[in-house]
């Protein structure tokens, strides 16, 4: 069983487990350009503070990036130079962002806080998922794109 969870791994295939894209088996898929709007990637979390109270609150898994985090499965929203404000939900230069709804409370009850938005830095991304419990940018903010992995294809996947 280990050999064939390594040999998966090695091969770029994880497992997601959390509702914020289908549950199932993805693949890590190599960019072979520059990062767009609309990709869907996979990318390791920075170790912040932020990242590390998601982690205790069961929001993201263990994994293999650093801080033992998994990799996140999220869809690129803005790109550096980008505008982002954030109210009840998030507008990118200007434009709503469909399903962005911007809740003040996670499902047990705890208190949510928005990212005070602003222009995305270089060198960082705006992630988004349209699943209406995921954590994703609108709490905590653009992310380095050096986590970037690659694009996140489905293989066998259901929706949650």
């Amino acid at each position: 069983m280990s050999a064939l969870a390594a040999s998966g791994f090695i091969g770029g295939y994880r497992l997601n487990l959390t509702p914020s894209e289908p549950l199932g088996l993805w693949r890590i898929e190599e960019l072979q350009r520059p990062v767009a709007i609309g990709d869907l990637v996979f990318l390791c979390p920075p170790l912040t503070a932020v990242f590390a109270e998601a982690r205790r609150r069961g929001y993201l898994r263990r994994g293999l990036c650093a801080g033992g985090f998994a990799p996140l499965i999220k869809t690129v929203a803005a790109l550096p130079t980008q505008r982002v404000e954030i109210t009840d939900h998030v507008l990118i230069d200007g434009r709503p962002v469909p399903a962005s709804s911007v809740w003040g409370r996670d499902g047990e009850g705890r208190v949510l806080l928005p990212d005070s938005g602003g222009v995305v830095p270089p060198h960082y991304l705006f992630l988004h998922s349209s699943f209406a419990s995921s954590y994703d940018s609108r709490y905590f903010g653009p992310v380095p794109d050096s986590g970037l992995l690659g694009l996140a294809r489905p293989v066998f996947t259901l929706e949650p």
